[in-house]
């Protein structure tokens, strides 16, 4: 709630009178002075209104009734010397010379807090449905985000073992106090603030949501927390397959990569009728956005099988080619949450029994789109070196690759040198800003490119060395591009 006791006095026209009620705490009910019995929380305050004669009344029943009484705050049109007196002698704060008295007093007080709650019910509504949007599109880990910020704090979202599931905000700077206080440890907990909410049911317990708030709007932070938590035992529940389908998808997808009578033979018990297929490579820039759950909706709309896996921030697989400018159009018009984006690689369409061309193309062309920022890049749009490596042979390519031979190691694969000359002529051989996206020293960098020099005999002040090495990078393929 964001009616607090100034607000009171604001909008009744009186002056508050603090004996040991903050003028910032907010109000959560009102009642008549002689009807008060309960002091609901500690953390709100609860008005009080009547005539001074009932306060004293209230008073004279004895301690027990004064002590009650006096954790209210009274609101009155009266401001007199003696009233005061009275107040002050029970450590009881007031709103005293309000503008209205009696019935029409109590009466708007209990519209303005009605009007207050209604809005803050609001604003949990509103929260709820962006929170459910928000999972649909990115699951728990981005839904931990909106909550965070709508919460102006931090959040923890715990197993029912205390193990870290995710955070947002400020969270993993406070993981020991969270998981103090939603395990109920013997830990001094320094954040006096924090709520804790169960995720899911007694009987079927998920884990715990641990949230803290600089905002003084308890009692809407916990709604909106409550709310969250049951949303987070559903997405727990649903948003991920198993490791087993995952791991047993991963191999089919190798398995089409091989290509030949097996991987046509696959895809027939798959039930796949297609003779040609086109890889895709879809990713993002962060992890807010779960691509597994979104290519799967996108596939169920284009009524395809789901062939694709799923790798940190990429999504790799087949569709067929008479579905390909669908899936550009859907890439095109998701508009994931924040600054990020999405952007789709497209490869050229290839016989079922000969898709690892095409799966190497896709990634080459998500390369291009992600470095340009675009949302889609089709191989055969690429520019015209794409084009020159495409039409010659495969022996050709390796034979053009093996100029960098010099630069594997022991185990055959390439290393860092590797790496060091990809980016040194993407940055066309400017040291500084080769340098700074390596996060090397600038003679780190000096000293690496002379040992590639004598490793493979290119010089990298010969033009046509610098273009030899470049294309011995792109006919690596992915091999180079993705280490």
């Amino acid at each position: 709630m964001s009616f607090d006791l100034r607000t009171v006095a604001r909008v009744v026209a009186g002056v508050y009178l603090d004996n040991g009620v903050s003028d910032h705490t907010p109000c959560e009910g009102l009642a008549r002075v002689g009807e008060y019995v309960v002091v609901a929380s500690a953390e709100f305050a609860t008005l009080v209104t009547g005539t001074v004669a009932e306060l004293e009344a209230r008073f004279a029943q004895g301690s027990e009734a004064a002590a009650v009484t006096s954790r209210a705050v009274f609101v009155s049109e009266s401001d007199t010397p003696r009233l005061r007196k009275i107040l002050a002698a029970h450590g009881m704060s007031a709103v005293l010379g309000a503008s209205a008295s009696g019935d029409a007093l109590h009466y708007r007080l209990a519209a303005l807090l009605a009007d207050d709650r209604a809005a803050s019910d609001r604003l949990v509504a509103s929260g709820t449905r962006v929170l459910t949007q928000v999972a649909r599109r990115g699951g728990a880990t981005a839904a931990m985000a909106e909550l965070a910020h709508r919460i102006d704090g931090w959040a923890v979202l715990l197993d029912a073992h205390g193990q870290l599931i995710a955070s947002a905000g400020a969270g993993r700077l406070h993981l020991d106090d969270a998981k103090a206080v939603a395990l109920g440890k013997p830990v001094r907990v320094r954040h006096p603030g924090l709520q804790t909410h169960q995720v899911g049911s007694d009987l079927d317990f998920t884990g715990y949501l641990v949230v803290a708030s600089r905002s003084s709007a308890t009692s809407r932070i916990r709604d909106l927390a409550s709310q969250a938590a049951a949303l987070f035992d559903l997405v727990l529940r649903t948003r991920d397959p198993s490791v087993t389908e995952h791991l047993g998808r991963e191999a089919l997808v190798e398995i089409l990569h091989g290509g030949g009578a097996q991987a046509t033979e696959l895809l027939r018990r798959w039930g796949v009728r297609e003779v040609e297929l086109t890889a895709f490579a879809l990713g993002t820039r962060t992890r807010t956005v779960d691509l597994e759950r979104l290519v799967e909706r996108w596939l169920d709309e284009l009524g395809v099988e789901h062939i694709f896996v799923g790798d940190p921030g990429l999504v790799r697989g087949f569709v067929p080619e008479h579905l390909v400018g669908e899936l550009m159009a859907l890439a095109a018009g998701f508009e994931p949450l924040g600054a990020t984006s999405l952007h789709l690689g497209l490869g050229a369409a290839a016989p079922i029994d000969a898709l690892g061309r095409s799966a190497v193309q896709a990634k080459q062309a998500f390369d291009a789109a992600f470095e340009a920022g675009a949302s889609a890049q089709r191989y055969a749009e690429l520019p015209t070196v794409d084009f020159v490596l495409d039409v010659i042979s495969e022996d050709h390519r390796t034979q053009l690759g093996g100029v960098l031979d010099g630069l594997r190691g022991d185990d055959g694969d390439h290393g860092e040198l590797l790496d060091t000359l990809r980016v040194f002529l993407s940055e066309h051989g400017a040291h500084r800003a080769s340098a700074a996206k390596l996060g090397i020293h600038r003679q780190t960098l000096v000293s690496r490119i002379h040992r590639v020099e004598e490793l493979t005999g290119l010089s990298m002040a010969r033009p046509d060395d610098r273009a030899a090495a470049w294309l011995a990078l792109r006919a690596l393929g992915h091999e180079a591009f993705t280490q």
